[in-house]
């Protein structure tokens, strides 16, 4: 065990540099000046080169990127904002982060229940109504794009809040403790608060959650569908156990290992991807932060923010091989 989580950590290791590499070159590579951003028509050469002098984009590409990684990997210190001088990024994409993780916790409470009940009912009821019903479902919910049915959803809707987390007036009044803001409302003893943030919570992950509770149908009929043709499976049911039995107790625990490994995936690419579900909805998360960046060429930003979506998902992965590995011991001679 010791050797495979050591050769999963270094591969991990390897693939965050390569991804913080391409993420720091690409910028650098992409055409923009993010300073003609910040002065409009109104350029000032002598400022823009101190500005320029103070990034270090004056020294060769190679020796930004040596002091680039110090920087990070020593200090912490991700940098400030080119059009906001006075924004640390760093601590603005930690304040975001709970944001962005607390919409993928909601959307997969809403994915995982649904898909592996549709999964486990088209296995059961195999090419019977119930199966086709859920695989349509599934194919719709990986065919419809994310930032349309947010749209739809919305529109359909109206009555529900579509922005921000808490309405304004509450907002004014209140003090995130962790940034969850389902457990601060909480811990704060506002009950009324916590169901109004559930309400603005609720249409972003119900939209966020379309395609995980698809696809983790889809993998759940597949898998259910190999383990209820083994042998211990038609043993099981000779001996006159309840259906109820045979399901779940018996077929569902050996098929959960890939519904586990996929839906492990799933919170990775969420946690990365939610970038079309918090600008339709105006979520204040990560993705929104790094999009609205985009225009301007905020480099800093832009940058960091690609970096940390890049760690996230390497080290969400990291952690799903060490769960799978639990799950099924086999894969450690691999």
């Amino acid at each position: 065990m010791t050797a495979f989580l050591a050769r999963r950590c270094f591969q991990a290791f390897i693939t965050m540099l390569v991804a913080v590499t391409l993420v720091f070159m690409a910028i650098r590579i992409l055409p923009g000046n993010p300073l003609l951003g910040r002065f409009g028509q109104h350029v000032d050469a002598e400022q823009m080169a101190e500005i320029r002098r103070q990034q270090g984009w004056d020294k060769p590409l190679l020796v930004q990127f040596r002091e680039f990684l110090w920087q990070v990997a020593v200090t912490g210190d991700l940098g400030t904002s080119i059009h906001r001088p006075l924004e640390d990024v760093g601590e603005e994409l930690r304040s975001r982060l709970p944001d962005t993780i607390e919409l993928t916790i909601a959307a997969m409470t809403i994915a995982l229940p649904i898909g592996i009940g549709a999964g486990v009912a088209a296995a059961v009821w195999r090419n019977r109504f119930p199966d086709y019903l859920c695989m349509t479902g599934s194919l719709l919910g990986v065919s419809i794009p994310v930032f349309f049915l947010a749209i739809c959803l919305r529109a359909i809707f109206s009555g529900m809040p579509t922005s921000q987390r808490l309405p304004q007036e509450m907002m004014l009044e209140f003090e995130p403790l962790t940034g969850f803001y389902l457990v601060d409302t909480l811990v704060r003893g506002r009950v009324e608060w916590f169901f109004e943030s559930l309400r603005h919570l609720f249409l972003p992950a119900l939209a966020l959650s379309s395609i995980p509770t698809a696809i983790i149908a889809r993998i759940t009929r597949s898998s259910m569908l190999e383990v209820m043709s083994s042998d211990y499976v038609r043993t099981a049911r000779a001996k006159g156990c309840a259906p109820w039995r045979v399901v779940w107790r018996h077929a569902f625990p050996s098929a959960s290992v890939p519904i586990a490994n996929i839906a492990g995936f799933q919170i990775g690419l969420l946690l990365s991807g939610a970038v079309l579900t918090e600008t339709v909805f105006d979520w204040p998360g990560l993705g929104k932060y790094i999009i609205d960046a985009v225009p301007g060429n905020d480099y800093p930003i832009v940058q960091a923010g690609a970096m940390v979506v890049a760690v996230v998902f390497i080290l969400t992965n990291l952690i799903l091989d060490v769960v799978y590995m639990w799950l099924d011991p086999r894969i450690r001679i691999n």
